[in-house]
């Protein structure tokens, strides 16, 4: 559809989705998606649209409003949005943009996560990964497409991904991510060993304090919290797969003795370990 908004170029095109049912439970999913040209003085002010919004400006320079003071955006920028919360832009020179609003199921965690590490306005080096799924999504609706949802979900699911994945400071080397994804990788494979905080750290070349922040900051757990949970794992998928016994369960997970092992798996799980294995399932949630 050709935009009849003010101060958008007659050319700009816009296409508007209503999401099914089973979409709205299960995928993530676009609004609205659309290609502007934006003319000098366009200007939107709003207290809400219900979803998150990614915009790529190609040319020209937009005025952003989302937080205590404007902020000036340029060409070659993306603008990721949290459109439940007051936003507006507008511009003086005028602009093009790519655009698309999503929501769906994960979709907060995935904004909170992106905006958490490169904030709301962010440069990539080479952006042609995200804005060529932006653009794909797009010629879906221009081409009148039969639109696959499961499809548009994966094209959404990539970009957010790819962003997530973006380190913007290189000065870093490897960025923290990818640090705690080590860690986890050594945990994964050792979680049977005597592992001190201190050796992770070693191997982060972080001080035990600093390097207990950043991983959990990075995974939701301290390392030991980690290593407990990665070492219960095991010790179910063994109580429910193999004749071992508790005592060989104990000392095949890490454990350093039956009654530590039993102690933590009650406190975890609520139950013992030999209940666990006649049981048909857990009295409460189990993550990791």
């Amino acid at each position: 559809m050709k935009s009849v908004e003010y101060k958008v170029a007659k050319i700009s095109d816009y296409f508007v989705y209503n999401p099914s049912k089973t979409a709205q439970k299960m995928f993530l999913y676009p609004l609205v998606c659309g290609l502007f040209t934006y003319e000098p003085g366009y200007k939107l002010m709003r207290s809400s649209y219900d979803s998150f919004l990614l915009m790529y400006i190609q040319n020209g320079t937009m005025i952003l409003n989302c937080g205590d003071k404007p902020q000036t955006v340029g060409k070659n920028s993306f603008v990721l949005l949290d459109c439940y919360k007051p936003h507006g832009y507008s511009t003086e020179t005028g602009y093009e943009c790519l655009w698309l609003h999503f929501d769906g199921v994960l979709a907060r965690d995935y904004y909170e996560a992106i905006v958490s590490q490169l904030g709301n306005v962010f440069s990539m080096q080479d952006p042609f990964a995200v804005c060529r799924k932006l653009s794909a999504i797009l010629k879906i609706f221009l081409d009148n497409k039969t639109v696959r949802e499961l499809l548009l979900s994966k094209y959404i699911t990539d970009i957010l991904t790819e962003l997530l994945l973006f380190n913007p400071d290189k000065s870093l080397g490897k960025g923290y991510a990818d640090m705690a994804e080590q860690v986890i990788t050594y945990i994964n494979e050792h979680s049977s060993e005597d592992i001190s905080v201190e050796r992770l750290a070693e191997m982060s070349g972080l001080s035990p304090y600093y390097f207990i922040r950043v991983f959990k900051k990075e995974t939701g757990y301290t390392p030991h919290e980690y290593l407990i949970n990665r070492r219960m794992a095991s010790a179910r998928y063994l109580l429910k797969c193999t004749a071992l016994s508790i005592k060989e369960i104990c000392f095949n997970t890490g454990f350093s003795s039956e009654s530590v092992f039993c102690n933590a798996f009650k406190k975890q799980h609520n139950m013992t370990p030999q209940a666990y294995r006649e049981s048909g399932s857990l009295g409460e949630k189990i993550s990791l």
